[in-house]
């Protein structure tokens, strides 16, 4: 990455940053998991060359989670949501029903 012009995040080490006058990229490597952001199409096909070349990477498209992470496309931006991990967790355990229960506590306090 750092020879291909990229710096390395000051906060997360996984995240690699490069800036152009035009535009820029934002790529996170992370073991298996890896999502490219980037201002245009031309950057983050450039940048999956590059990638390709280096690794063996498969393209699984646009993405919509990442580490249990929801991502949603609004109209100006992204939302990031951690609710999939947390239904994903309730589910595993069993835990997934949301009814109401009554909580032996003195509702006065």
């Amino acid at each position: 990455m750092l020879s291909n012009k990229f710096k390395i995040n000051e906060v997360d080490e996984w995240v690699y940053v490069k800036n152009t006058t035009k535009s820029y990229v934002i790529a996170y490597l992370f073991v298996d998991y890896m999502l490219i952001l980037s201002s245009n199409d031309h950057i983050t096909k450039s940048t999956k060359k590059m990638l390709t070349k280096k690794f063996d990477i498969k393209n699984l498209g646009v993405a919509d989670v990442i580490l249990w992470i929801q991502i949603s496309r609004i109209f100006d931006g992204l939302v990031l949501s951690e609710s999939y991990y947390v239904e994903k967790i309730l589910d595993k355990l069993s835990k997934g029903d949301n009814s109401t229960v009554k909580t032996p506590i003195d509702i006065s306090i």
